[in-house]
């Protein structure tokens, strides 16, 4: 199984500056390429189906009847395994899967993990249309484990509009989730990061069958009073130090800019409470960081540039913050924000819960490079802006700004006009409404690119300075 090393984010509704819940991740794969499409799946009702992986083997019957729900899957399902990676349902229920996660030797002797498991290129089909709530995620994927068990460490992230539940998988069948506070938010990074758990409080905390005896009967628990799931069940090595702590530092000091912290702290708080409400662009802005600002920015010719592996990365597929909105009307209060460009240089499109399919330049992503679909048009804009960073990176600052500005215009004003409708001509209504801002960022985007270029060939090295006669 190749690392599948990506960023989470999550934000309780009081700590968001509108009181939306939100998830986030940046879907971060082994390769740079590994080209990706936007859909949405139908409704099913009497379906009589298994689902195959055809990564590990795992096999296990669909339900019969399941809900609408969006998907993010590989093109390439026969050679890289569907991995549909995140989406609202209809029930405004969202899901994004997975942050891997490590177990460490002492814990996986005792329960390994079972190779033909539910592992993450199946994990949200099997999960994302069949629930009702964000805790009803947890409860209905602890099922599913305890049944079938997982051949990988997993962090699945799970919204609705109250709720923001974040549950890691660490062995072949034990777990532990944690609701996140409302007025709290919390940053993972390929670590796993829920610390002190609470048995007596159910509200707040899950856990798979037995995990209190396992622990017990192994001797896993290195603390003298406590349960620290991560202390327990997690590593905490040089690895950890360079490639994940400080992601999950910078996360912080932005949100918290008043706390100095060791970015290569091993005991970095999983729940935090953040200095100001919390922003979609705040969350954005993270996911496409790379220790902007500081002597480890990747883009500084500093020692320590490259010495941590940065939130954003070229091998990011797709970046998305899934937010459940509260101020306005149910049927369109989830947008998912997502780009498939590198979230250091590309924006963040809003894509309503409630349609009934998206524009086809985000449904029907080629293999080869192309200029109409989304997935290549965004990642040529990325690679434009980071071939000559220093003179481009202004202009695709300028230009995110505008989209953001844009962009929420276009979600106010649908929301004006969302207001006065309702049923299925409120659904074809946010279908329609969706592809129309996606064809302006479309000509937004290739203008930019056509600036650059125009720009880029002024900065040639096979240049002279010559007589004007010459």
């Amino acid at each position: 199984m190749y690392e599948q090393a990506c960023t989470t984010i999550l934000v309780g509704k009081k700590a968001s500056v509108d009181g939306s819940t939100m998830i986030a991740r940046n879907d971060d794969t082994f390769m740079p390429i590994t080209p990706q499409k936007f859909i949405v799946h139908p409704a099913v009702h009497g379906r009589h189906e298994t689902l195959t992986s055809g990564k590990n083997g795992f096999t296990a019957p669909l339900p019969a009847d399941g809900y609408r729900y969006q998907a993010v899957p590989n093109i390439e399902v026969a050679e890289k395994g569907v991995f549909e990676e995140n989406g609202f349902n209809e029930k405004n229920v969202g899901v994004s899967a997975t942050e891997s996660v490590y177990g460490n030797e002492h814990t996986l002797t005792f329960d390994p993990f079972v190779p033909n498991g539910l592992a993450e290129d199946s994990l949200p089909t099997m999960v994302t249309p069949f629930i009702d709530s964000a805790r009803g995620g947890v409860e209905y994927l602890g099922q599913l484990i305890a049944k079938y068990g997982s051949p990988e460490g997993n962090g699945v992230l799970f919204n609705d509009k109250d709720d923001v539940w974040y549950m890691e998988i660490v062995t072949g069948h034990h777990w532990v989730a944690q609701r996140i506070p409302d007025d709290a938010y919390a940053v993972a990074a390929n670590q796993v990061a829920i610390q002190w758990v609470d048995f007596d409080d159910p509200d707040n905390f899950m856990w798979s069958d037995g995990i209190q005896e396992f622990v017990e009967e192994h001797h896993l628990n290195p603390d003298k009073e406590g349960f620290n799931f991560r202390h327990i069940f997690g590593t905490d090595n040089e690895k950890d130090r360079h490639y994940n702590t400080p992601r999950v530092w910078y996360g912080q000091r932005y949100f918290n800019p008043e706390i100095e912290q060791d970015p290569q702290s091993s005991e970095l708080p999983f729940i935090c409470h953040a200095a100001k409400k919390i922003s979609v662009a705040d969350v954005e802005f993270v996911l496409g960081s790379h220790y902007n600002e500081t002597k480890y920015d990747p883009f500084l010719n500093t020692p320590e540039a490259k010495k941590f592996r940065p939130i954003s990365m070229n091998r990011t597929q797709n970046s998305h913050v899934m937010q459940i909105r509260n101020d306005v009307p149910e049927e369109q209060s989830a947008i998912m924000w997502m780009t498939f460009g590198v979230p250091a240089f590309a924006p963040y499109l809003p894509f309503h819960a409630n349609v009934t399919e998206t524009d086809p330049s985000f449904a029907n992503t080629p293999l080869k490079h192309d200029m109409k679909s989304a997935y290549w048009l965004y990642r040529t804009l990325s690679m434009i802006v980071e071939s000559h960073y220093a003179d481009f990176v202004q202009d695709d600052i300028d230009y995110l700004k505008e989209c953001r500005i844009e962009l929420g215009q276009f979600v106010a004003e649908t929301d004006k006009q969302a207001a006065k409708l309702s049923g299925e001509e409120l659904t074809a209504f946010l279908t329609e409404q969706d592809k129309v801002m996606v064809a302006k960022m479309r000509d937004k985007a290739q203008a930019l690119i056509g600036q650059l270029v125009t720009k880029g060939l002024t900065l040639s090295k096979l240049t002279y300075n010559v007589d004007i006669n010459l």
